[in-house]
């Protein structure tokens, strides 16, 4: 009599199974990276100013999704750390001559400190769900508000970047239509996804993880919940002022509304939803689809076919057009695009 043996099933905790994952998360980020760097050698210019754009909401997305995806505290005051990183950039390079180069580190240690100084604010008072979204939100229309208001950062006329009459890497400006301009953000969208892939499978990834499933089951297992909370938001504070840094210095001009206006948090947020919350690679593909098509859609309404002629000069409805969208796309794909077809395939 002969008897048979099954082979073990792999689980989440094995090695070899770790070891494969990572694998193929770094092959996929090393592919995307050499497709879209060669997108500048193609593009206009026109459309690679909206690539450039699709690059900044990315690393906004990946920003966000560290310390709301993974870490579970919904924030809807992101604008305050883009705006920290659009404003330090601006004010240093224009009042100082200081490199955006250098202002990326400054602006990402000042948004890390006053970003964690928030959440441990509102953590330490267990204010927790929609009650700690309102009080990022609330932060953000604060420091709207006051830099509207100081003379100190030129009130509502913000800064206009003075440009340069050559290219200069240590300035990061160069002849329009340059590629070093999509090449830049992309490296710094890389190097944010990388982050992210060493970051969940660190101890302190898979512990904010665990803090945001249950947060009591974590605390009873000896987990310090508010510290690896808090690195999660230093993290992510950081890494979106280091997108707003970037965003003034392609813009050449950063004003309040442009800094720390409700719209920014809606575009750090909206990728990250649309395309999977909590995963790798969910914020970039929702950038990806969120870009192009709210530019599609400007255009198609500023010079629509024959038969839509009559919507032509139509205030107000490419937000409506673009809102229509985003709402089928989550009623249909309640889990994200990436989120939902990663489920659709494992089964």
């Amino acid at each position: 009599m002969t008897t048979t043996t099954t082979a073990p099933t792999p689980v989440p905790d094995d090695p070899r199974l770790k070891d494969t994952w990572l694998r193929r998360q770094l092959i996929t980020l090393a592919i995307g990276f050499v497709v879209v760097a060669a997108l500048p050698l193609l593009l206009g210019e026109q459309a690679q100013t909206v690539a450039v754009r699709t690059l900044i909401f990315a690393v906004m997305a990946v920003a966000w999704n560290i310390m709301s995806g993974f870490g579970g505290m919904f924030s809807f005051g992101h604008a305050a750390f883009f705006g920290i990183g659009a404003y330090t950039g601006a004010y240093l390079l224009v009042e100082h001559g200081i490199s955006p180069w250098i202002s990326m580190v400054v602006a990402a240690i000042i948004s890390a400190v006053v970003g964690t100084l928030i959440a441990y604010l509102c953590l330490r008072y267990r204010l927790a769900g929609s009650y700690f979204a309102l009080a990022t939100f609330a932060f953000a229309q604060m420091f709207l508000l006051l830099v509207q208001n100081l003379e100190v950062f030129n009130k509502t006329e913000g800064f206009n970047v003075p440009i340069l009459p050559r290219d200069s890497w240590w300035m990061l400006q160069f002849e329009k239509g340059s590629p070093n301009y999509v090449w830049i953000p992309l490296v710094i969208l890389a190097l944010a996804v990388l982050g992210t892939i060493f970051y969940t499978r660190s101890r302190a990834g898979q512990f904010v993880q665990a803090t945001r499933d249950d947060e009591t089951a974590a605390a009873s297992l000896g987990i310090d919940t508010m510290k690896y909370r808090l690195i999660a938001v230093a993290a992510s504070c950081a890494l979106t002022a280091v997108a707003g840094v970037y965003y003034t210095q392609y813009y050449f001009f950063v004003g309040p509304e442009q800094a720390f206006g409700s719209a920014v948090s809606v575009e750090a947020i909206v990728p990250a939803v649309i395309g999977g919350i909590g995963t790798i690679w969910g914020p970039v593909i929702g950038a990806a689809v969120i870009g192009p098509l709210s530019e599609l859609i400007n255009e198609l309404l500023r010079n629509p076919p024959a038969f839509l002629e009559f919507l032509q000069g139509t205030i107000g409805l490419d937000v409506a057009a673009y809102s229509v969208i985003l709402i089928a796309i989550v009623i249909f794909l309640p889990k994200g695009i990436f989120g939902t077809i990663r489920e659709r395939w494992n089964r």
